[in-house]
């Protein structure tokens, strides 16, 4: 029996993992991938667990760096800790759906989530897709050399129509440094397997579509409407198959 100085390294991804595994945790984690911050009694609810247990669980996704909390008065709410941890999850139920990806996507109680849903603050789903294919096939984004997608002069001008700040984010994508990759970059979609867009500029994306009600969010799901609003402002590059919907 090998001493403890001798013993093997457990690597953290052990902890990490054995952490996931629960099926109360991974249901809270998979609750936050909408993005938002959550009380720690929606989050029991959501996991099926009582306060006191969903106190305890939390406490040890806070300590392995997985969620974030943020106190308000009284309270607390929790949120992911970074989209590192969105992106991982997401990566893990796509490996975890591998045989069944089909056959789950396809049920009712998914089809709204398939054709359009929050994933940590960015569009997701076919409507996600869709929006990163438009932007690219319009020329208002483009590969950087270095990693990511910079925002074109026609994109700026593009974006500035839509009512956002198209050449801050045209300067802010295309600058140098690592951190301009980070900007706008493809992450690979749970139910699509195609990629759709993450990072900042995905995410004011999103903001701004719904704040011009073009997108319906509802409280506590992470499935998003395109309104008609929406169809009529966006529909002329963002191409969803019309039965996506």
């Amino acid at each position: 029996m090998p001493s403890p100085r001798n013993a093997p390294h457990e690597p953290r991804l052990a902890r990490v993992a054995a952490l996931v595994a629960d099926a109360s945790r991974s249901r809270m984690l998979s609750y936050l991938l909408g993005g938002e911050f959550a009380s720690a009694g929606e989050l029991a609810q959501a996991a099926s667990v009582s306060a006191a247990t969903a106190s305890a669980h939390l406490a040890q996704l806070l300590d392995a760096g997985l969620v974030a909390c943020e106190p308000r008065g009284r309270h607390r709410y929790y949120r992911l800790a970074d989209a590192d941890v969105a992106h991982a999850l997401e990566a893990l139920a796509m490996v975890a759906e591998r045989a069944s990806h089909a056959r789950t996507w396809a049920s009712p109680s998914r089809l709204r989530l398939r054709f359009a849903r929050c994933c940590y603050g960015h569009m997701a789903g076919q409507f996600g897709v869709a929006v990163f294919e438009g932007l690219r096939e319009q020329g208002w984004l483009q590969p950087r050399a270095q990693g990511g997608f910079a925002v074109t002069a026609a994109g700026g001008e593009a974006l500035a129509a839509l009512g956002l700040d198209g050449a801050a984010w045209q300067r802010r994508s295309q600058q140098g440094g690592a951190n301009a990759a980070r900007v706008a970059y493809g992450c690979i979609d749970w139910s699509e397997r195609r990629e759709h867009l993450a990072g900042p500029f995905a995410v004011a994306l999103m903001q701004h579509f719904v704040l011009r009600g073009w997108l319906r969010k509802r409280a506590g799901d992470r499935a998003l409407e395109w309104t008609p609003a929406g169809r009529q402002a966006l529909g002329r590059w963002v191409k969803v198959r019309d039965d996506a919907s």
